[in-house]
């Protein structure tokens, strides 16, 4: 068996699997995957709510308000650099790890992102979604429904 079809392979199984979750779980995903690419594509605009930008639009107030007050803490969590690690105001931690992401290389950056996905997915879902299925579905997701948009 080659490498290629064992892989293709795992991804029809995390395609039947990611149909076979419910809906919210699905919603907390596309958050997560938004999110890390709103975090991705931000650039040093000046922005009034960087907040505000990095959010996905177009889900519940509720979640918005969840993740306005859990994001910046994710990325205090990931300890990107020693200078925001002080940094009590939410949107200036955002900031300061949004620079430090940005001066990330490669494979780096990507894991970064990918886990700031996985951990905005399970804040959405409230912690139904575990890290080892956000992990997979999270990646499925950007792969097979994110990028194919």
């Amino acid at each position: 068996m080659s490498l290629k079809s064992f892989l293709s392979k795992i991804w029809n199984e995390i395609k039947n699997l990611f149909a076979s979750i419910p809906v919210e779980l699905k919603t907390a995903i596309h958050i997560g995957v938004i999110a890390a690419e709103n975090i991705k594509t931000f650039v040093d605009s000046p922005a009034a709510d960087i907040l505000t930008t990095l959010i996905p639009g177009d889900i519940d107030d509720k979640i918005k308000d969840v993740l306005r007050s859990k994001i910046p803490l994710i990325l205090s969590e990931l300890k990107l650099v020693d200078d925001c690690q002080n940094i009590t105001d939410p949107t200036q931690l955002t900031t300061c790890a949004i620079k430090a992401l940005q001066g990330l290389d490669g494979n780096i950056k990507s894991s970064f992102l990918h886990t700031i996905s996985i951990l905005v997915a399970e804040v959405a879902t409230d912690g139904q979604l575990t890290w080892s299925d956000g992990v997979y579905l999270s990646e499925w997701y950007y792969q097979h429904k994110y990028k194919a948009d």
